[in-house]
């Protein structure tokens, strides 16, 4: 029985965490308040709070479930692509087509969702785009290893670019209410950023 309980408390933490960033996929989307959410679910404020502590905690959950979609691409990439360099490529355009899918979410990764939030949650973003840039700079790497790039090459600086590009576009996709399309010069710009 307690199973089953669980099972459902699960269920609806997912509900809240769906409709937070369906939410956040209007354009002219106001703030999210547990107000607007709970008569967006047509629960009691109180009902949000049985599942979780603080509004806050409603953010760390979806961070947590951008990572785990985000990380879980990329280790598919490292497993079937060999070429390092080839890995980069298909990672900036994993995390461009992420957005492409996922607006709210995407809202949450450019800090866009979290203006007035707890400052935590910026820190945790800022993680996320750490292990990105750490990720990055690994397949450039490797690309130097297998002869792609010349040995003195610096990875650091180009996974930067890598990175800075990546939220360049999020960020014009968000402020252009979702109509600037992430991968709309990708083709053309990947061989300029892969030099």
């Amino acid at each position: 029985m307690s199973e089953t309980r669980s099972a459902k408390a699960g269920e609806k933490k997912l509900l809240i965490l769906q409709t937070i960033a369906a939410m956040l996929e209007r354009p002219a989307a106001e703030k999210v308040t547990t107000a607007l959410l709970a008569k967006q679910l047509e629960v009691s404020e109180a009902a949000l709070y049985r599942h979780f502590a603080s509004k806050a905690q409603m953010y760390e959950g979806l961070i947590e479930f951008i990572e785990g979609g985000v990380f879980a691409v990329i280790a598919q990439i490292e497993a079937q692509e060999e070429s390092g360099l080839k890995q980069a490529e298909m990672i900036v355009a994993s995390l461009l087509r992420f957005a492409q899918k996922n607006r709210g979410l995407t809202r949450v990764l450019v800090g866009d969702a979290l203006v007035h939030e707890n400052p935590r949650l910026q820190s945790r973003i800022n993680q996320l785009q750490g292990r990105i840039e750490a990720t990055l700079k690994q397949c450039l790497k490797v690309a130097a290893a297998q002869g792609a790039l010349a040995a003195g090459h610096d990875f650091g600086a180009h996974a930067d670019v890598l990175l800075c590009y990546t939220l360049g576009r999020w960020q014009r996709f968000v402020k252009s209410g979702f109509k600037d399309d992430p991968l709309a010069q990708w083709p053309a710009q990947w061989p300029l950023l892969a030099r």
